[in-house]
């Protein structure tokens, strides 16, 4: 582990190193795809990165954005792995909040016995979709029919 400001390390190897992704080839990926932007930018995997940096992590669905403190080419163990980075203080509230905002809107059922019937299936699609009730219930309908 090194802090010094001229050593570079490859994207891809210290984002595995810092326990972001668990394997290499699941980082390098990543930044293939762009979920990992460095200073702002879309970058490839071989990408040498340094000490100040600041990586965009996209793991829907939170961002997060950090500054590398400490390069790393080896695995280390998770406490040792937290010191390689810093999450900024903006990111943090972001995902607090979107963490809050999916924790009201989750959806929960009581535990049931068997297999649901088509009824209760339907149900709980419209439930999950916010659909107050089906288009098609002939019982809310004011009109008579002919």
């Amino acid at each position: 582990m090194s802090s010094n400001d001229d050593e570079t390390l490859r994207l891809d190897r210290w984002l595995h190193a810092a326990r972001w992704f668990k394997t290499r080839s699941l980082a390098a990926e990543a930044v293939e795809h762009g979920r990992v932007l460095v200073n702002g930018a879309r970058v490839k995997p071989a990408k040498p990165i340094r000490c100040g940096d600041r990586l965009d992590i996209r793991r829907p669905p939170y961002t997060h954005g950090i500054t590398v403190l400490a390069l790393s080419a080896r695995r280390v163990s998770a406490s040792i792995a937290q010191t390689l980075y810093e999450e900024h203080a903006e990111s943090l509230a972001a995902r607090s909040a979107l963490a809050e905002t999916l924790a009201l809107q989750h959806v929960s059922e009581e535990r049931r016995h068997g297999k649901l019937n088509k009824r209760d299936r339907r149900a709980r699609e419209r439930l999950k979709r916010g659909f107050a009730a089906p288009a098609n219930d002939l019982e809310d309908l004011d009109t008579e029919l002919p």
